[in-house]
């Protein structure tokens, strides 16, 4: 087992990860940036190292400062969490040239999952069912425009290394498909810093249904059941379910059952995230394979009782499985719901500055991952992402009453937050009913769009 663990990331998954690492006798190291010298991660982690000034290209991002400071600390695994360098192909193989464990998959994984073309491809050769589009990426609108007309619109054009929903755009029209192209184009650039993009056959108001793998280094995989990841805005997730409502049993099993083979196919080693779209007519396709811990980890903890941080860390030591995936069992129901410090009524406009009250709600069945305390000052550099508020109930109707009954309490006073969205969202009739696909926002809540 490891002695030491550089955490290289910020925030709450910071937090969770010290935490893990405290619970199994690890000692914990952490970057940060000067604008977070201040930090919750920095006060808990039994070391913190600055790598830089507060823009995450010097700091969060610098692959030299962050792996010269692993090794000067002694540290022998770093832990990306997600975003940042989680998915970066270059700092995962730099981690092992310098014999420090990449707590995650091998770079070649990282690079085949996080090329779309490639994970299409992948997928293809194993039979997996992807959504039908193009086979090879695109710079030049021109060629591209080309393409969508074979797949026929509408299409949606996609950062071919990206994720996260940005450098996408749907087209609904041959006329606007330049423009759409550009647009996308120029955020993967910003975001990604590659300006490739793929298309695909954009399907109406499906649902985005996502499982949770853990495979380890002699092969073995297990999936850990689904979550409903289906409420999005801008296709940006904002609240999380497992198990998904309403899933028919056998469509279920068999996406399982597709989940295992896809994290085959890939060779996959350590926790990821086999994502789906499921049509209206119960046809599920390939969307993309996460190569990190997930944002939204916590909800399949609570209904499977297992720590995947943990898991995560035990994998990269070269453990095998303690699980098969008979003993895999999901009880009762989790929601979690994304706390951000941004104003939904004005186009979700971010809101840094300074928590004047702030009140964490708790009781049975309820939990928090937060980086956040009274008097903290958000900053304006980074995600606006505050607070994870995870319910669990022994069924669906009681995990939502239970989240709202949690938002209800929860207080985070001077920046503005999606709180009152959030429990305005959870209490819909339709959201109660299960009736949910990722348009619902759109639907239901048009005003904030």
């Amino acid at each position: 087992m490891f002695h030491k663990i550089m955490i290289a990331n910020r925030g709450e998954i910071a937090v969770r990860i010290i935490r893990a690492c405290r619970e199994m006798g690890i000692k914990s190291a952490v970057v940060c940036s000067d604008a977070d010298r201040d930090g919750l991660p920095v006060m808990l982690a039994d070391e913190a190292v600055c790598v830089g000034p507060a823009p995450v290209a010097e700091s969060y991002l610098n692959i030299e400062r962050i792996l010269s400071a692993a090794v000067a600390i002694g540290a022998d695994a770093i832990h990306p969490g997600f975003g940042f360098l989680s998915e970066n192909v270059k700092f995962a193989a730099l981690c092992k040239e310098c014999g420090i464990a990449f707590i995650g998959p091998d770079a070649g994984v990282i690079a085949k999952m996080g090329d779309k073309e490639r994970a299409r491809n992948t997928m293809r050769k194993a039979g997996i069912p992807i959504i039908p589009g193009s086979d090879r990426k695109f710079n030049d609108p021109d060629e591209a425009f080309k393409e969508a007309r074979k797949i026929g619109f509408p299409v949606m054009i996609k950062a071919a290394m990206g994720g996260g929903g940005k450098g996408t755009r749907v087209c609904g029209r041959e006329e606007d498909f330049t423009g759409d192209f550009l647009i996308a184009r120029e955020e993967s650039v910003k975001s990604f810093a590659d300006d490739s993009m793929y298309l695909e056959k954009y399907i109406s108001s499906p649902r985005h249904i996502e499982f949770q793998i853990l495979a380890d280094k002699n092969g073995d995989v297990i999936h850990l059941g689904e979550r409903d990841c289906s409420i999005q805005r801008n296709r940006q997730k904002i609240l999380e379910e497992s198990p998904a409502s309403g899933l028919d049993p056998a469509i279920r099993r068999k996406m399982g059952e597709t989940a295992i083979r896809a994290a085959k196919a890939a060779r996959y080693e350590n926790a990821g995230t086999i994502e789906f779209l499921l049509d209206r007519d119960h046809n599920f396709y390939f969307m993309e394979m996460n190569t990190r811990i997930q944002v939204e980890h916590p909800v399949t903890e609570m209904v499977t009782g297992i720590d995947l941080v943990k898991e995560q860390i035990r994998i990269a030591a070269g453990e095998k499985l303690r699980f098969r995936q008979k003993d895999i069992t999901l009880r009762g129901h989790a929601i979690e719901c994304r706390i951000n410090a941004e104003n939904p009524r004005e186009k979700f406009r971010p809101s840094p500055g300074r928590i004047t009250n702030l009140h964490i709600p708790g009781g049975n069945g309820i939990r928090c991952d937060t980086f956040i305390y009274n008097n903290y000052e958000i900053k304006p550099f980074y995600d606006s992402m505050l607070l994870k508020l995870i319910s669990r109930g022994e069924n669906r109707a009681e995990a939502i009453a239970k989240t709202r009954s949690a938002l209800g309490e929860l207080i985070i006073e001077g920046p503005d937050t999606n709180i009152d969205f959030a429990y305005e969202l959870i209490g819909h009739e339709a959201f109660g009913k299960g009736k949910i696909n990722t348009a619902f926002i759109e639907r239901y809540f048009p005003e904030y769009l």
